[in-house]
């Protein structure tokens, strides 16, 4: 014997939506006194079938069980195209009629099926528009700085607070759990400090994560890469936009005080793993504990590491990081043959790009050649210490603020040219030659000084170029570091950008 079904669901509980038993109240008046079994679903979205009650009717319908499936409407049951196409395929096999209480479908006719296609389609539009609503509800609580849940970030804990007039919650220092992290990010400063030797040290001296758990690698790695500690200012600030992230906040607002908060953002999803593009930024209430120096320092570490994978030395050179393509300014990466040459260098941009045929070059060729090169550059210097770190004085940091307005306020006359008539054009063009001129008066000033001061921190820094092609390979990737800013390489050519 084959039975009417009845289906109820509702996702939220709300006073202006309808009850499953409300539901259930309008499907069985369509049963007309016929058997029925009762299947409901409470607390779960109709956006998928993964639903213990549907789950059980479907079942029963693949048994012969039920001959016919009654709603009190459509989107109650699917609110997705493809599974309610699906859900109609089945029900056309098994031969069960589908009814909907308050809307009167007939799927036995053409008429009726297109109908109810229909109206799928604009119940699945509803469920989109809800779910954007709600997001887009989300990021504007984000960028007001209100806490958003979630875990809370070893080394704070929550305090309540008031911003905007709205009661939330901020995070604030625990003294314990931050000396720790403190200790941490001075360690992973240091270049020669790998994260394992961070784990080692911590294990060493019986430095416990005082939430349980043990310190590792991953945990200590996501720590570093958490803006939430860093004592965001001006550099933070370019360090963000500089890698294709949104920043909600004024450049002036960087103060080097609040600590950042980083969202997924709304349009990442092509982008790659790890990356910070698209992502957006935003400055927190609370007060960050880590310089932004040491933080910037960490930071790009750890970008390094993702983008060129520094500590797989067996399949790489101490140049990698530093080679990149004249053609489309991807990254030159190792390779492999089973030639006399061994290692080569190839472009890793996309093929419909450059694909590479202009700047391969073998590896032992290029080290051999930037051997030389690196050499004559440390012709000139003769002592070996340890870089002395110059802290900017209040005047410079004013600069660098300045220069970063001047850049945003004309990206901003430059938005409105396509919109812009004779006059506006007029008026954009004079201004942004003013700004210009004072671009151009900072810089001259700040490269001066800049010159002078890198100068002296090579001085400082190398000592017996002689001893140059016999030092360990870290020490020719340190060298390289603080020498080059980049090598491009293109059709044969190669062009080496010096840090001065």
């Amino acid at each position: 014997m084959a039975w009417d079904a009845l289906y109820g669901r509702q996702s939220i509980e709300k006073k202006d939506s309808i009850s499953v038993e409300s539901q259930l109240e309008y499907c069985r008046y369509e049963t007309h006194g016929e058997p029925y079994i009762e299947y409901t679903d409470r607390g779960f979205s109709g956006k998928d079938v993964n639903r213990p009650g549907f789950e059980q009717m479907m079942a029963d319908i693949a048994e012969g069980k039920i001959k016919r499936v009654i709603v009190y409407k459509l989107d109650r049951i699917s609110r997705s195209i493809l599974d309610f196409a699906n859900m109609m395929e089945v029900f056309r096999e098994h031969h069960v009629e589908f009814v909907s209480s308050t809307e009167k479908f007939d799927t036995s006719t053409p008429i009726g099926r297109a109908m109810l296609n229909i109206c799928i389609v604009f119940a699945q539009l509803e469920r989109e528009t809800i779910q954007k609503r709600v997001t887009d509800a989300y990021y504007a609580r984000c960028r007001h700085g209100f806490y958003m849940g979630g875990r809370i970030p070893y080394g704070y804990r929550l305090k309540k607070t008031v911003i905007d007039q709205v009661q939330t919650s901020m995070y604030e220092e625990v003294e314990d759990e931050s000396r720790q992290l403190k200790l941490i990010f001075s360690m992973y400063a240091d270049h020669s400090c790998s994260l394992g030797d961070i784990v080692r040290y911590l294990d060493a001296h019986h430095i416990q994560h005082l939430r349980g758990g043990h310190w590792s690698t991953a945990r200590i790695s996501e720590i570093l890469r958490n803006p939430i500690y860093v004592r965001a200012d001006i550099d933070v600030y370019s360090f963000f936009q500089d890698q294709g992230a949104k920043i909600h906040n004024a450049i002036s607002d960087f103060i080097g005080k609040n600590g950042c908060y980083l969202y997924k953002g709304t349009d990442t999803g092509a982008t790659r793993r790890g990356s910070l593009a698209g992502r957006e930024v935003v400055l927190a209430p609370h007060d960050g504990f880590i310089s932004s120096k040491t933080w910037l320092t960490c930071r790009k570490r750890c970008l390094d590491n993702r983008q060129s994978a520094k500590d797989r030395k067996v399949k790489n050179s101490w140049l990698t990081g530093k080679i990149k393509c004249g053609n489309c300014g991807h990254a030159l990466t190792v390779r492999r043959s089973k030639t006399k040459w061994g290692r080569y260098f190839i472009c890793s941009g996309p093929g419909s790009v450059c694909g590479g045929s202009g700047c391969t070059v073998y590896a032992d060729v290029l080290e051999d050649h930037m051997l030389r090169a690196v050499g004559a550059e440390l012709s000139g210097f003769s002592a070996l210490c340890p870089k002395i770190e110059k802290t900017a004085s209040e005047k410079d940091e004013k600069q660098k603020m300045r220069l970063a307005q001047i850049e945003e306020e004309i990206n901003g006359l430059l938005l409105k040219v396509a919109d812009a008539d004779d006059v506006l054009m007029r008026y954009i063009n004079k201004k942004i030659a003013e700004l210009d001129v004072e671009k151009c008066g900072l810089l001259g000033g700040a490269l001066t000084k800049g010159v002078s001061s890198l100068v002296g921190e090579r001085r400082e820094i190398l000592d017996h170029p002689q001893m140059w092609n016999s030092i360990s390979f870290e020490d020719r990737r340190a060298v390289v570091d603080i020498l080059v800013e980049a090598i491009y390489i293109a059709n044969g050519k190669m062009e080496i950008m010096w840090r001065i």
